[in-house]
């Protein structure tokens, strides 16, 4: 989906990564759970950080901040993990994803949200969905579906049905 594919008003969950400001549509965000006990599965990718138990089904949890180049995420009072929906090949998968913190929900109009800048040709931004900007801050719009490859995404289902 492109920044143009936004034609209507949508809320997005902001949280953070380091000092930067992410969101994500809200459509997507099943909940937020508080940081608990990740099981380290071998042989993953170093974003992938292990799978938990939500309610008996097993679910993979990444590292946002070591998908996208950053220090691994430190556990603090505040740290937690996003439950997204994510669309992988006519299927739907369920990530967690690690924030080092859940900031607030809110709306963005169309105009609101300006295309994903173009930084060369070698750097990949497909999964920004766009730059929005609130409160005189820019936040990186996710295109959740997008921000990992379908390798990563299928390491991630394997990961969830070996663990189940």
């Amino acid at each position: 989906m492109s920044v143009t594919a936004i034609t209507e008003t949508r809320q997005y969950l902001t949280f953070k990564l380091d000092d930067e400001v992410f969101a994500v549509d809200v459509a997507k965000v099943r909940e937020i759970l508080e940081l608990t006990s990740i099981t380290k599965v071998p042989q993953t990718p170093q974003f992938m950080r292990g799978v938990i138990n939500l309610r008996g089904s097993v679910v993979p949890v990444v590292d946002l901040r070591l998908k996208f180049g950053m220090s691994e995420t430190a556990p603090t009072v505040d740290t937690c993990i996003i439950v997204v929906e994510v669309a992988h090949e006519h299927e739907t998968l369920i990530l967690g994803a690690l924030a080092d913190s859940v900031q607030e929900v809110f709306e963005m109009e169309p105009g609101q949200v300006e295309p994903a800048p173009r930084i060369g040709t070698k750097l990949n931004t497909d999964f920004i969905l766009g730059m929005g900007k609130h409160d005189g801050q820019f936040i990186m719009i996710l295109d959740i579906d997008r921000t990992f490859t379908s390798d990563e995404l299928a390491t991630a289902g394997s990961v969830s049905g070996e663990a189940a």
